[in-house]
C-alpha cells in the first residue's frame, strides 16, 4: 500500500491507524527505509518483531510511553531479550532505534498512522564510552611503525593503510587491486570499500605517498588479486608481537589503529562529516564520541588558568 492510497483513505474521514493491521503498518515502513542494507532492514524488523511479542495485548496504535520503558527496562534486565539474558547499553539502544523510526514515521501528519509518537519522552540508555584513550599519539604511531617496517615492509604497509585510511581490519583484508581507482580529473586516487560494515560502499582516498609505496612493493597487480592475502587473525598476531618488540605501554589492536585515524584527523582540522565519510559511520553520534579525545588533548581549564599568572610563572 503506497502513501497516496493511505492519503485517500484519510480524505474519506478514516484514520490510516484504525484502517490497517500491524503487520501492515511495519511492512509499509520496512519499505519506506528500502534502501537500507538487508542487515539493517533484518536489525529493524527483529526489533520491532520483539517489541510487538511484548505488547501483544494491544496495537501499536494504542502503544503509550509506558510500554516503550518497560520494554527498555526488561532489554536490560534481561527479561525482554532472547537470551533472557541482561543487554548492554549499546545494544539496548539498537533495540529502541527502529521503535523511535518507526513512530516518527507513522506519526508524521502526511503519514498519519498513529496519533502521537510515544518514544519521544523515553531517554536511550547512556551508552559508555570505550574507545576513550584507545589511540596512539603521533610519537607512539611513530614508534608502532617502525617496529612494523623492522618485521617487514609488508607489515609497515599495513600498519600504515590502517593508521592514513582508518580502515576495519576486515574491510583491509578484502580489498583487492581492481577496488582502486583514479577520480574523474584522474588527480588522485581512491579505494573503493565493497560492503564495509553494514554492506554498503564507500569511497576512502588513498593518500599519495602511500599509493607510491604501495606499486613499489607489489610492481606486478592483477585487478582480482587481494593485496594482502593474509587473515584477520594473522594482522591481529602481527600488530602483537609489534607492539611487544616496540615497548610500547600501550596494547594497540587494528581497531586502535582506526581510532587514531579518526583522533589525528579531528584534532588537525578535519570535520566531523569528514572523519563520518571516511570510517562509513551509519550515524554523525558514533563519529562524535571521538571529540571527547580532542577536548582532552586541546587547551584545557587549567590551562586558561596558568595564563592569569603569566608573569609570576
Amino acid at each position: 500500500m503506497n502513501q497516496t492510497m493511505i492519503m485517500q483513505r484519510m480524505s474519506n474521514g478514516n484514520h490510516p491507524g484504525s484502517t490497517y493491521t500491524d503487520e501492515q503498518v511495519v511492512s509499509m515502513f520496512l519499505k519506506t527505509i528500502g534502501g537500507e542494507s538487508p542487515y539493517t532492514l533484518r536489525n529493524y524488523k527483529r526489533a520491532i518483531d520483539q517489541f510487538r511479542r511484548m505488547v501483544s495485548f494491544k496495537p501499536l496504535s494504542k502503544v503509550t510511553w509506558q510500554e516503550i520503558e518497560v520494554f527498555k527496562i526488561g532489554l536490560s534486565d534481561g527479561f525482554c531479550s532472547l537470551s533472557n539474558k541482561p543487554l548492554a547499553p549499546a545494544s539496548v539502544a539498537n533495540f529502541l532505534a527502529p521503535l523511535r523510526s518507526l513512530y516518527r514515521w507513522g506519526s508524521d501528519p502526511n503519514i498519519g498512522m498513529f496519533t502521537h509518537n510515544p518514544t519521544t519522552c523515553v531517554r536511550s540508555p547512556k551508552v559508555p564510552i570505550t574507545s576513550k584513550n584507545h589511540y596512539l599519539t603521533k610519537r607512539e604511531a611513530v614508534q608502532f611503525l617502525c617496529g612494523l617496517k623492522k618485521r617487514n615492509e609488508r607489515d609497515y604497509l599495513i600498519g600504515l593503510m590502517l593508521i592514513l585510511m582508518g580502515l576495519r581490519v576486515s574491510e583491509l583484508v578484502a580489498i583487492e587491486w581492481g577496488h582502486f581507482h583514479t577520480d574523474p580529473a584522474g588527480l588522485s586516487i581512491w579505494l573503493t570499500v565493497v560492503e564495509g560494515k553494514g554492506g554498503k560502499d564507500r569511497e576512502v582516498k588513498v593518500p599519495k605517498k602511500l599509493w607510491n609505496k604501495l606499486k613499489e612493493h607489489f610492481p606486478n597487480q592483477v585487478l582480482t588479486q587481494r593485496l594482502f592475502p593474509i587473515t584477520v587473525r594473522q594482522i591481529e598476531r602481527i600488530m602483537q608481537k609489534t607492539r611487544d618488540q616496540s615497548g610500547l605501554t600501550k596494547e594497540p589492536t587494528p581497531h586502535w589503529l582506526r581510532h587514531t585515524n579518526a583522533t589525528l584527523a579531528l584534532l588537525h582540522g578535519a570535520s566531523l562529516q569528514q572523519v563520518q565519510n571516511n570510517l562509513g559511520h551509519a550515524h554523525m553520534n558514533t563519529t562524535q564520541r571521538y571529540l571527547h579525545t580532542i577536548e582532552q588533548l586541546n587547551k584545557a581549564a587549567p590551562d586558561y588558568v596558568e595564563e592569569c599568572f603569566t608573569d609570576m610563572l
